[in-house]
């Protein structure tokens, strides 16, 4: 060996830039990451990719006879069914109208609980008592309060009134609403969260900046609080809104969809098609159907979001 070469390569080693120790090809790093990427695999990945193949079979409950490949038969059911393109509509109005009253309000009530009040502390923690609730306490909790012969709600009314009440989860009109009214109030919470967390990282000095530049509370939320807090509500919005488009146990024990499937949800759909009449390979191309279409969401919001950090360079 030459006394050039040992050199070279004693540099590299003092230097750092010969090859990290310990790769062996990348293996090392495949072991640090098995313990992570296994769980995601088994409980994610897998059921995915298999209920993507039972889409494109005739797999049902209590069958007797093989399972076949029948290919895209499911899905050209699925053009065909005006009942599952309502429930698609139900659910886009359901996750509308509860992501931006949703968001809205968790907002004012972010900006609220931001200022130096008496008792922050204590109304910080009320604000979170719905997020620390079951789902399904939720629902059940709601439906008392709707109850249309003892319910909270009709004996108010009475009481001021307004009329003797109304059977809410059953009427034809008022089932969604109602439904939503729910959404809105079990999930802001979260939503509040989020937002106060990106409100008290916003520096105080530029609220005070703007405050000695004459700026009223208007014109400081729109020059200071707002850019500091928009990519936080963009993504806490795009979440809220698939979580809300594919929300199952608050609306199935608050009305298991109907009155007359005025509050059934695409998810609320498969459900019933899989466990309510065996079809799972035409639940399973509903589900497919349904991870397309927040697939195509999350990647305008993705693309939207990379450009915008565009534009913000």
């Amino acid at each position: 060996m030459s006394l050039a070469t040992e050199k070279r390569r004693t540099v590299r080693r003092v230097s750092g830039t010969g090859p990290p120790r310990g790769t062996a090809g990348g293996h090392g790093a495949w072991f640090l990451v098995l313990p992570a990427l296994i769980p995601i695999l088994a409980l994610s990945v897998g059921p995915l990719l298999y209920g993507i193949l039972l889409a494109f079979t005739d797999a049902q409950s209590g069958r007797t006879a093989p399972t076949r490949w029948i290919g895209v038969l499911n899905f050209s059911d699925l053009l065909h069914d005006t009942l599952f393109w309502e429930s698609f509509r139900i659910g886009l109005l359901w996750a509308i109208g509860v992501t931006v009253p949703q968001f809205l309000l968790a907002l004012g009530l972010a900006l609220l609980l931001d200022q130096d009040l008496r008792l922050r502390s204590l109304a910080r923690a009320l604000a979170i008592i719905p997020w620390a609730m079951p789902e399904v306490v939720v629902g059940v909790m709601w439906r008392l309060v709707y109850n249309p012969d003892a319910g909270i709600l009709n004996e108010t009314l009475r009481d001021l009134g307004l009329g003797d009440g109304r059977d809410w989860l059953s009427g034809l009109a008022t089932a969604l609403p109602a439904v939503i009214v729910v959404g809105v109030w079990a999930g802001m919470p979260q939503t509040t969260v989020t937002l106060l967390a990106g409100l008290q990282n916003t520096p105080r000095e530029l609220h005070e900046a703007a405050a000695v530049d004459g700026a009223g509370a208007w014109r400081r939320f729109r020059t200071v609080t707002w850019p500091a807090l928009r990519p936080i509500a963009l993504a806490v919005t795009a979440l809220n809104f698939i979580w809300n488009f594919n929300s199952f146990a608050l609306v199935y024990v608050l009305t298991n969809g109907g009155p007359g499937g005025r509050t059934r949800l695409p998810m609320l759909f498969a459900y019933e098609e899989a466990f309510r009449y065996g079809q799972f390979g035409y639940a399973a191309a509903m589900g497919c159907v349904m991870v397309a279409v927040i697939s195509v969401f999350l990647a305008l919001f993705l693309v939207g979001r990379i450009r915008g950090g565009d534009d913000d360079r």
